[in-house]
Formats: structure tokens, C-alpha cells, sequence
């Protein structure tokens, strides 16, 4: 009968992801589930994933994706930064009927996802919920702020009735507001990368000159600390930043840039793609998140620099898991670690790892250490495997 649940041992298991988009789209997220699907492969799981078509790639269907089945959902418009598609319900009825997965696997934040409440075939599976991050609720849209209580219902809706619940470090686990009350089925997994950066990285523009190379990527976000970070090199001789992204501040980062103080010191090439930032990255010196806010709340980009052996500069905010992920408080730190929002005490550790190669050493190669024991795919992959098992187990939520 259409929907329901086929024995769940054996090689055969199938999982279904929900996520909110699949690469090229840039992210986080993105780029973890992209390297999970094959990794998924390789132990004997079949991952399939629904996600919302890109507008760098805007086909829509079915077609294969990073070893897995893919179905992109036509996107109609962007509401509050979460995409509109009228179409996903029906794709996930059809996808969960058809091919019958033993398990759900949502990511969020993605109100996509919320539509798994409202689906008698999907209500039937048991549930997991893969938690990259709170919704910012206090952010400055006003528009995200209206609409957060109805998010926030929803959201509720959805841990109620997941069995178990990821979060990506421990000290996001424990700030999260959201998952307070769900703290007995949450499991903490960090997220992960492939073994390997893309083939064929490929020459990034520095800014010309001698000195300290240091990279920031991410999205051009009021939550970065891209100011900080522009100031805190203005402050410190002997220092060339290479900014890769885009995003709402990119105006006023090539504003800033271009006074006096970083004249030449300063390139923006605007977001690359993954060979242009593995480049990058074999050529930087450092690599710099100065975020000032949880909405950064675990920093993938960190995992990219671990992995090419590069040192990591990043703050110590409260409820992030970037202090976590570099081991800031441990015996052999990827990184230096600062307050966050703090213009002097970043220019001061930007100063002492460019005064200090054999520190910047030192940190690169704890941290590529660290990639190789904590952050491979295929650890994390494994690791999940066995919350899966938790979850097909019996029932433990509503």
C-alpha cells in the first residue's frame, strides 16, 4: 500500500532529506549535504533529497545529485529570505509515496519543511530533525519579526514530533531558546566535510604586496563582522585581505575599502566558486571569521581552512559553536580565538600571527589533526547512521 514503511534493517534503507537548497547555491548547509549524500552511499544508506531549485540552476525535477535522487522545487519568490513553492507539497506527497523512505531527515531552518506536518504520508515516518540554526527573531527585518510566531508554532510543531533532534555543537545546543524543551532527544553531531578539497583549485587576485594573506568567505551579512575585520587591518601594518562573498554589506565593505587607510590592501572578487576558494585558501596565511553574532552558528567555512591546513582566526560568541569547532579551550587549538565585536583585540591577534609564522604553523596543522579526527564525512556520516538507528527504533515522540 502506497506509504507505508518497508522493514527498516538491512542495506537498503532509504532516507529522505528536506533541505532548503542543494549546491551551486552557496552555504553551509548546502555544501554539507552535498558531501553527506555520498557519503551516505558508501555505507549502504540510498539518501534522496527534496530541496527548491536554484536561480543559478533553476531546473526542476527529478534528476541525480551528489549520489542521491533529486528533486528541485520550483521557487516563485523569496518571502522574509525563505523561498515560496506552491509546488513543494505535492513533490514531497509524490516523492514519500513513491519511493516509500524508511526515514524523514529535515534541515532547518526551512518552512518548506513545515509542510511534512500537514501530510498524512509523511506523518507515518519517524522524524529527524537536523538543527543548523535558530531563526533569528530579533534580527533587523522587520518582516522576519512578524512573522516569527507563526514560525515559531510551527517550529514547535515539528520537534514535537521529531524522535531526535541534531545540533551541531554543545554550545549551541544549550543556548537555543527552541530546543530548551526538547533537550532529552537532542544529540549533538558536528557537521562535516569530504576528505578532499575540488581538484582543480584555481588562482585567486590577493591584493598586491608583501605580508600577512589573510581570507574571509561567507556571505556579506550585518552578522559577519566584516567592519571589525576591515578596521582591525587598517589598524595592522603588513596585512592584505582577500573578502570573498556577497551579500547586502557589500556596498559599504567596497566603500570602506577603498579609503586611504586599505587602499591596495583590500580585494573583493565577489563569491567564487568552490575551485576559486580552494585557491584561495592554498594561498592564504589565515583565514578570519570575526562574526559578532549565534546567527554564526557553527562556521563550515572553518572546517575548509582545517581541512587545507590553514590557521583560523574567529571570536568567542556566546552560544556559537565556533569556539567549539577550532577545540579554542583545548590542548591543541586550530585557531585564535577573540571577543567578538572587538576591533582591538582582533588587530592585536592579527598582528601576533603575522610577527609569528611558526604559530600560524602550529595551528594549521592541529587543525588539519583535527579535520581528520572529528570532521570527516565519513566519521560524521557514520555517526548519524547510528541516530538513524535510534530513530527506527521505537516510537519516541508524539
Amino acid at each position: 500500500m502506497a506509504g507505508t514503511r518497508p522493514p527498516a534493517s538491512g542495506p537498503a534503507r532509504r532516507v529522505l532529506h528536506l533541505g532548503k537548497f542543494l549546491p551551486p547555491h552557496p552555504g553551509g548547509i548546502e555544501r554539507f549535504l552535498a558531501d553527506l549524500l555520498p557519503a551516505q552511499r558508501r555505507l549502504g544508506l540510498r539518501p534522496a533529497v527534496l530541496a527548491h531549485a536554484d536561480a543559478s540552476d533553476p531546473a526542476t525535477g527529478c534528476r541525480p545529485a551528489f549520489g542521491a535522487a533529486a528533486v528541485r522545487a520550483r521557487v516563485l519568490a523569496q518571502l522574509a529570505y525563505a523561498p515560496v513553492s506552491p509546488g513543494w507539497p505535492c513533490l514531497l506527497d509524490r516523492l514519500v509515496r513513491r519511493w516509500r523512505p524508511h526515514l524523514l531527515h529535515l534541515h532547518l531552518p526551512n518552512p518548506s519543511a513545515f509542510w511534512a506536518l500537514a501530510l498524512p504520508s509523511t506523518r507515518r515516518l519517524p522524524w529527524l530533525v537536523h538543527w543548523h540554526a535558530d531563526v533569528p527573531h530579533d534580527a533587523l527585518s522587520l518582516r522576519l519579526r512578524l512573522l516569527y510566531p507563526a514560525y515559531r508554532r510551527l517550529e514547535t510543531a515539528v520537534l514535537a514530533r521529531a524522535r531526535r533532534v541534531v545540533a551541531t555543537s554543545a554550545a549551541y545546543a544549550a543556548s537555543s531558546r527552541p530546543l530548551a524543551p526538547w533537550q532529552d532527544k537532542v544529540e549533538v553531531l558536528p557537521l562535516g566535510l569530504a576528505d578532499a578539497a575540488p581538484a582543480s583549485p584555481t588562482p585567486a587576485a590577493w591584493p598586491a604586496g608583501d605580508g600577512l594573506r589573510v581570507l574571509f568567505v561567507g556571505r556579506f551579512s550585518y552578522y559577519k563582522g566584516i567592519g571589525n575585520l576591515l578596521e582591525a587591518v587598517a589598524a595592522t601594518p603588513g596585512v592584505r585581505l582577500l573578502l570573498v562573498g556577497d551579500g547586502e554589506y557589500a556596498r559599504a565593505a567596497r566603500e570602506r575599502a577603498g579609503r586611504p587607510d586599505l587602499a591596495g590592501r583590500v580585494a573583493l572578487p565577489g563569491a567564487l566558486d568552490d575551485g576559486a576558494v580552494a585557491g584561495a585558501l592554498a594561498a592564504a596565511d589565515l583565514l578570519c571569521l570575526p562574526s559578532i553574532e549565534r546567527s554564526e552558528a557553527f562556521g563550515m567555512v572553518l572546517l575548509e581552512a582545517m581541512r587545507a591546513a590553514v590557521p583560523c582566526l574567529a571570536t568567542r560568541v556566546a552560544g556559537s559553536g565556533m569556539a567549539e569547532v577550532l577545540d579554542a579551550d583545548g590542548s591543541e587549538p586550530a585557531g585564535l580565538v577573540v571577543a567578538p565585536a572587538d576591533v582591538q583585540a582582533l588587530a592585536a591577534a592579527l598582528a601576533r600571527l603575522r610577527d609569528d609564522p611558526g604559530l600560524r604553523t602550529r595551528l594549521g596543522e592541529a587543525g588539519s589533526r583535527r579535520f581528520q579526527r572529528r570532521f570527516r564525512i565519513a566519521n560524521v556520516a557514520r555517526d548519524l547512521d547510528t541516530v538513524y538507528r535510534a530513530c527506527l527504533g521505537p516510537a519516541a515522540g508524539p
